[in-house]
């Protein structure tokens, strides 16, 4: 008994939940408390539970109060039932006897109909079977009357029929197929074939005849007739076979041949050339018979045939393979790209003449297509490019920091032979478009090799050289002045101006040449492709460039800290500024100390011998780096010079207060004090250094510390 929950006293809105819910099929009380719990505590669905239950409770209650007097009145009701079931029972049992009978007699029926009809297919397939041996009897004696086959006074290899007569006999021949193939293995057909073997080397000899004859006497009809009798007996590839065999390869063994191909002036190019007048000169009754394109209009074309693709190409590739095979040698790779790229030319021209796509795709994926173009060996051609384009770079990096060559961008050769390599890649004299993605990942590897080589540079010969001279210093001298016996020579330091040469040829490359090679060669090259990556392959390019830009960062650390070490040195003398003017009662002067100019002469020394070969922004930016880091030093010995000096003042102003009773000690001082000189002096050369600075047209406010720096000025002008 179904019980309605519409008619329970207990309002939704009441409860956390939705009572229809239990009602579903597929309730699962885990998602039911855990959608609870996202609304409510445990403890309130728990309480709603409870509540819901009693209403369940007080419901059935109800329910069977509403029909209590059928409850009671249920087993007085099945009183008699059970005689009343016997009574049933016995014509019941007579009922399904007598169906049963029934049954029996419908299945022996059903079984003698079914045994006569198997017995009535049985025999419609033997009256089917010999009427086909007839039939087959029939057409056997029937083409063998019209092709006069076992008769005295005919010889079978000489007989000629006429084109109606031919396509009489192949449209027979066809029906005579079909018979044999569904009576195979009978005797009477095992005993026949010899005669429809005969039959058939009769009816393809005069096929054969008439195919030829037709090409020869140029008739359009006949030959027509010819196609479809071969399409009749399913000989279409035997026809294409026959005319690559008696039209298209007597002509290609004239052209095709290692003596026409040295004989002629243009060579490969001019064999190809005479290749392709083939088709328009030689294929034209072919082509007009065969193709809609071709026909003139209103004709009727036989369908199903590609002669182009079947005859014509097969026997181009396998002459070429044969009869000219040098010309697929790899060895000279020059020769080999030039033959490619005339090979190629020759197949798109070979393929224009193909008409219309769908040709184009039958040879594209005809076998002897594929072979031909396998014949290239390709993979063979790109590693000798490989070794020729990395063994150059290679034999740079042997080379070291040579100087380039006049007329180069660069300022080294090794420079100069990677910016060669990567455009030999990309260069039409030696790119090839299915070696494309080799030739993208040598231009990767020569970019990560050059980018390997100035960081070992930078790691094996100025940080080797710099930790020689570190344990160098720290060798004590014996007496006789000789050095430890386990010292080592040092290594021959890397030069600034060669450090400075491959910085400049890094700019060059990274900000210059390498955006112009991606897009003046290889991006075009990619769009030809047809390539969807393209913006993929831009940022690949561009992190690998990156890869390299990234490494004057080391050149720039090694160059500042040389000048700027040879600069802090004269800085420190700063320091000697009080004991110019303590107790020497020296002149106020006007003009900045020198160790300004000594300590600015590094730089100077350094832009007039290589700010000609920087450029503007990257001569701005390591003068720049250079002040930011002589400015922080020179801040730093400034301020302990100032707190040297008050220091001293503070010291001399108790003194003289713990002496003020003492009258002989005083004396009356007129103008500056010794400090005062000592911060005047700091202040002219804090000035001094900061238009020195703007000399080398770098503004002030770019360099950093200097504001620390000039508020040192102000603090020591007040």
């Amino acid at each position: 008994m179904t019980l309605d929950l519409k008619l329970f006293p207990v309002e939704a809105t009441t409860l956390c939940f939705d009572k229809e819910e239990f009602m579903t099929p597929d309730f699962d009380v885990d998602a039911f408390v855990a959608d609870c719990r996202r609304r409510v505590q445990l403890e309130t669905l728990r309480e709603d539970l409870h509540m819901y239950f009693r209403t369940l409770k007080n419901a059935m209650v109800e329910l069977i109060n509403k029909d209590y007097a059928d409850f009671v009145n249920l087993s007085s009701n099945l009183v008699g039932m059970d005689k009343a079931i016997t009574n049933l029972s016995v014509p019941l049992g007579q009922l399904k006897e007598e169906i049963l009978s029934v049954q029996n007699a419908m299945d022996g029926a059903i079984e003698i109909v079914e045994k006569k009809m198997e017995e009535r297919k049985q025999i419609g397939e033997k009256k089917a079977l010999l009427q086909r041996l007839i039939n087959i009897e029939k057409s056997v004696e029937k083409m063998e009357l019209i092709l006069k086959i076992g008769r005295a006074d005919a010889d079978s290899e000489e007989v000629e029929l006429t084109g109606q007569q031919i396509e009489r006999v192949a449209s027979e021949f066809n029906q005579l197929q079909y018979y044999v193939t569904q009576s195979k293995g009978l005797p009477l057909v095992e005993k026949i074939r010899p005669r429809i073997a005969s039959i058939t080397v009769t009816l393809q000899h005069s096929l054969e005849r008439s195919f030829k004859d037709s090409l020869e006497s140029a008739q359009p009809q006949i030959l027509k007739q010819c196609l479809r009798t071969y399409a009749t007996i399913d000989k279409m590839k035997d026809a294409e076979a026959l005319y690559q065999q008696v039209a298209v390869k007597p002509f290609m063994d004239e052209i095709i041949n290692e003596g026409f191909l040295q004989n002629h002036p243009q060579g490969l190019k001019g064999m190809f050339s005479k290749i392709l007048e083939y088709v328009p000169k030689h294929c034209q009754l072919i082509r007009q018979v065969t193709c809609a394109s071709q026909s003139p209009k209103g004709e009727e074309v036989v369908r199903g045939y590609d002669f182009l693709v079947n005859a014509v190409w097969p026997e181009i590739a396998n002459s070429l393979e044969t009869r000219t095979s040098s010309i697929f040698a790899p060895g000279n790779p020059n020769t080999f790209h030039e033959k490619y790229l005339l090979a190629m030319e020759f197949v798109d021209r070979f393929e224009r003449q193909c008409g219309t796509q769908a040709s184009v795709k039958r040879l594209r994926s005809h076998h002897s297509f594929t072979t031909f173009m396998a014949k290239w060996s390709l993979p063979v051609y790109f590693q000798l490019r490989f070794q020729e384009i990395a063994g150059a770079l290679e034999s740079a990096f042997v080379s070291g920091f040579s100087k380039s060559s006049n007329g180069s961008r660069f300022q080294l050769l090794v420079s100069q032979s990677l910016l060669d390599c990567l455009r030999s890649c990309w260069d039409d004299q030696i790119y090839l478009s299915p070696l494309c993605h080799r030739f993208w990942k040598l231009t990767q590897q020569l970019l990560s090799r050059y980018s390997v080589w100035v960081s070992e540079i930078y790691q094996q010969e100025i940080i080797s050289v710099k930790k020689d001279v570190k344990e160098e210093s720290k060798v004590e001298e014996k007496g006789d002045g000789q050095l430890s016996a386990n010292q080592q020579p040092a290594n021959t330091p890397v030069t600034m101006g060669q450090i400075v040469h491959l910085a400049t040829d890094i700019d060059i490359l990274t900000n210059e040449m390498l955006p112009a090679l991606f897009s003046g060669a290889i991006q075009p090259k990619l769009a030809l492709l047809g390539c969807d990556d393209e913006l993929a392959l831009e940022d690949a390019f561009n992190e690998s460039a990156k890869a390299v830009s990234v490494k004057v960062g080391d050149l720039s650390v090694y160059v500042i800290d040389e000048v700027c070490g040879l600069s802090s040195v004269h800085l420190k003398a700063a320091h000697d500024i009080p004991r110019l003017y303590r107790r020497t009662n020296r002149e106020v002067t006007s003009k900045p100390s020198a160790y300004i100019s000594n300590a600015l002469k590094p730089t100077e020394m350094f832009m007039e011998e290589h700010g000609q070969t920087l450029s503007d922004a990257r001569k701005r930016d390591w003068v720049t780096t250079i002040f930011s880091t002589l400015t922080k030093v020179y801040h730093s010995v400034a301020s302990e010079l100032l707190t040297s000096v008050k220091k001293m003042e503070d010291s001399l102003k108790r003194l003289k207060a713990q002496r003020k009773s003492f009258a002989g000690m005083q004396s009356s001082t007129t103008g500056m004090s010794d400090d005062d000189k000592i911060r005047l002096q700091l202040a002219l050369d804090i000035r001094f250094y900061g238009e020195q600075i703007e000399s080398f047209g770098i503004n002030k406010s770019d360099v950093e510390f200097f504001g620390e720096l000039n508020s040192l000025v102000e603090n020591t002008a007040k």
